[in-house]
């Protein structure tokens, strides 16, 4: 795949052109022509010290790469592993690159980048431009014990290499020359700027452990189908999203990458959403991924203490509740796509799908033999109380819409949901509750939806009550037991999607942007991944199983050349949109190769080993 020429940039490349490393505790971007532009350290959610994605090289990039015009890069992951090899070819030369960040628990968090020569001799350019508090604080930066140090305010990182570095205006630079054989290590770790140096990292020995710790975690895979390359990608995506100090996962490891270019759709994807906890559950535990599904159910038992009254509809990657949304003005923005926002201001939302998301992770961890958590268990009969009473209130839906609140039903949808599973755990695991209040409750949400959701004329249920507008979200129906799959209704909805809703064969949202839009924003937005990926999952529900596999096998060629999804993908440009890589994307991922492959019983989300449930009404 063709490379760039050295320095022929200084904005961001396309966002299908970068790569993810990690190390449970951040992520880091890298683009195609060898540049970090996106890094926080030293968690997620961290300030930026690398912030080039969303500005231009001036907010901050660590670029390697060969020096000669005209070389050409080609890049993978070292097996299944998060290592990152690109090969550059030049007109000298061939030359590798590793790209890595070992995982270290809590210890100083670092990069690793290795520079190989492969054949002839390549000469090789390393230019650092640390920037600090998103790309606006420039450090000041000496030389001491034989390292590059860079220091500003609470942050402090240690450049480590054999070369020679030397400062030019507000970036540091080495010029060096490899040749078969040849290796030259660099090492950036980060440390509090009150503590000393950090402990010297061995380039070689990082490289060696965290490739054995790639390979040694992802052999509990119990997935061994024709997408398995696909598969395995996503759950090792999935992983490096894992903050493991909490088992929190974010859903994307950036912010404010646009889902229309030059738009104002940008937002903080660095957190962790409960309505994701049943669904990444689910594609760990068919995965084989028992202790990793255990801990994000752990973090999700914490971040929901308290009374349920307060629980929100996400929280930071330690369960922290105030996700403050500002605006970072100094920021131009990816290609122009302002605001850049931190924090989200979403998390103080009214999202009634949530409740019914938190019981439906109860069910699926119980019903796979998870040991009990017991304040998720106990957490129950009061999250149900709460329900009772706001069931019938209106919200801003799945999509966080930021207009007026309506009863979206897909709301509606996962309230039942919150009821049905909660009458299931009761009859099929002996757990205590007023089982018939709740049924009443649950049936009385199916009679309603059904009544009021459902357009007879079309043939479909719609986004709200009283509209015409479709939702994707309704794909999602037959999946948690509403509704039979076969049910006419389901068939209509299906088809009502695919009429009204599809853009060059992949599925939108909703109407986004029009005079009747209720997100309460200007503009428009790409095709959504993981409802294209719901569609492939409800044809294959509804029998249209050639239809759902060409669906699906064209979903994974919108991948990178490393596998990897961004939240959106614009048909007609021909580019992937939004925050990257997403979880979101790529847990549907997972879910439909197993389905299409019957690896496991077809079965509705949250139950893979259970036949589908036709639900009521």
């Amino acid at each position: 795949m063709p490379g760039h020429a050295p320095g022929a940039r200084s904005g961001p490349s396309a966002i299908e052109d970068y790569a993810l490393i990690g190390d449970l505790l951040t992520a880091g971007l890298v683009a195609r022509d060898g540049s970090i532009d996106w890094l926080c350290l030293p968690r997620f959610d961290s300030p930026a010290c690398f912030a080039a994605l969303l500005g231009d090289e001036d907010n901050g990039r660590w670029r390697v790469a060969p020096a000669e015009a005209g070389a050409v890069a080609r890049r993978r992951y070292r097996d299944d592993t998060l290592i990152l090899e690109t090969e550059w070819e030049t007109p000298s030369g061939r030359a590798l690159v590793t790209d890595l960040m070992p995982p270290r628990g809590e210890d100083a968090p670092c990069v690793v980048r290795i520079v190989e020569g492969l054949s002839g001799i390549v000469d090789m350019r390393m230019e650092l431009r640390l920037r600090f508090d998103y790309g606006r604080v420039l450090p000041w930066m000496r030389h001491k014990d034989g390292q590059l140090t860079g220091i500003a305010g609470p942050d402090a990182v240690w450049l480590g290499t054999p070369v020679r570095l030397t400062a030019h205006g507000t970036s540091h630079r080495a010029a060096f020359r490899v040749t078969p054989g040849e290796r030259v290590p660099f090492v950036l770790v980060w440390r509090p700027s009150h503590l000393p140096a950090p402990d010297p990292v061995d380039a070689f020995d990082a490289l060696a452990a965290t490739d054995t710790y790639w390979r040694l975690w992802l052999r509990r895979l119990t997935y061994d189908g024709p997408y398995r390359d696909a598969v395995a990608r996503s759950l090792i995506t999935l992983k490096a999203l894992t903050y493991e100090p909490t088992g929190g996962i974010v859903a994307a490891p950036t912010t404010s990458l646009p889902e229309e270019l030059g738009g104002v759709r940008n937002w903080d994807y660095r957190y962790c959403w409960l309505r994701d906890a049943g669904m990444a559950l689910e594609a760990l535990l068919r995965s084989g991924f028992t202790a990793e599904a255990d801990a994000w159910r752990g973090w999700l038992a914490r971040a929901l203490a308290g009374r349920p009254e307060d629980a929100q509809i996400m929280y930071g990657i330690a369960g922290e509740r105030r996700l403050t949304e500002w605006e970072a003005d100094w920021l131009p923005g990816y290609e122009g796509s302002r605001p850049v926002r931190i924090g989200n201001a979403a998390a103080a939302q009214r999202q009634l799908d949530v409740p019914g998301e938190v019981m439906e992770t109860i069910h699926l961890s119980i019903g796979c033999g998870l040991r009990p958590r017991r304040h998720l268990v106990d957490l129950q009969t009061v999250l149900l109380d709460h329900l009772e009473q706001a069931w019938t209130l209106p919200d801003q839906g799945l999509w966080e819409m930021r207009g007026t609140p309506r009863h979206y039903t897909h709301s509606k949808v996962m309230c039942w949901v919150a009821f049905d599973r909660a009458v299931r755990l009761a009859e099929g695991h002996d757990r205590p509750g007023p089982v018939e209040h709740w049924r009443r409750i649950r049936d009385r949400i199916h009679r309603e939806v059904c009544e009021r959701a459902f357009d007879p004329d079309r043939g479909t249920f719609t986004q709200s009550y009283g509209s015409r507008e479709l939702d994707a979200a309704l794909l999602q129906i037959p999946q948690t037991g509403f509704l039979p799959p076969d049910d006419p209704r389901v068939v209509g909805t299906v088809e009502a999607v695919r009429r009204e809703l599809l853009v060059d064969g992949l599925v939108a949202r909703y109407s986004a942007g029009g005079p009747d839009s209720p997100d309460g924003l200007t503009g428009g937005e790409g095709a959504f991944l993981a409802c294209s990926f719901w569609l492939a999952d409800a044809l294959l529900s509804i029998g249209r199983e050639d239809e759902a596999r060409a669906l699906y096998e064209r979903l994974l060629d919108l991948r990178n050349d490393v596998g990897l999804l961004a939240e959106e993908y614009d048909p007609r440009a021909r580019r992937q949109l939004g925050n990257f890589p997403q979880a979101f994307t790529h847990v549907p991922l997972i879910r439909v190769a197993y389905e299409l492959d019957r690896h496991a019983p077809h079965a509705r989300r949250g139950h893979p080993e259970a036949p589908p449930d036709p639900g009521e009404g």
